[in-house]
């Protein structure tokens, strides 16, 4: 099970990373990323914030109590952190909990490549109810690669991401 500080749990988080973030299409499952910048400072260390400020530059009527208590600590953004959609057309509970674990399970092993910072949501398709664990592991490197983000293979010397395998 991944750590609660490597998760994304709030749906600002994931609407964010969703709709600013890039994004990699495979047959069972979408990846979308959103990067900070590690060279910026104050409130664009964090993506979160940093966005947030952004879209309420031209606003009047910003929210200082949404921002202020809602924040993260230093800590808590420096780490990758990962979230999860599995909608209701991958199936039942039952195999929407079963596709989670087994994401879960592999983005586990996978976010201590990722760097500082880094937000990532996996959204399951309904092909992801029938696949196995081996086949979803295939499609989120190949997303990680398409994303050109390193990924177990890179990390371990075993593969190219340049490679000329169809992403």
């Amino acid at each position: 099970m991944l750590p609660a500080a490597a998760r994304l749990r709030r749906s600002q988080d994931f609407g964010l990373v969703v709709r600013r973030g890039r994004r990699a299409g495979r047959p069972r499952l979408v990846m979308h990323v959103l990067q900070r910048d590690l060279s910026a400072s104050g409130a664009a260390d964090h993506p979160v914030a940093a966005a947030t400020d952004v879209s309420r530059a031209g606003d009047e009527g910003t929210h200082e109590s949404d921002t202020s208590n809602s924040s993260p600590t230093l800590g808590d953004h420096e780490r990758p952190r990962v979230g999860f959609v599995v909608s209701k057309a991958v199936g039942n509970a039952v195999r929407r909990h079963r596709v989670a674990r087994q994401l879960r399970h592999l983005m586990r092993e996978r976010i201590a490549v990722l760097p500082a910072g880094t937000l990532v949501v996996v959204r399951a398709l309904p092909p992801a109810a029938a696949s196995t664990s081996e086949e979803l592991a295939r499609d989120l490197d190949k997303a990680m690669r398409k994303l050109r983000l390193p990924n177990l293979r890179d990390s371990a010397g075993g593969g190219n991401h340049l490679s000329t395998d169809p992403a």
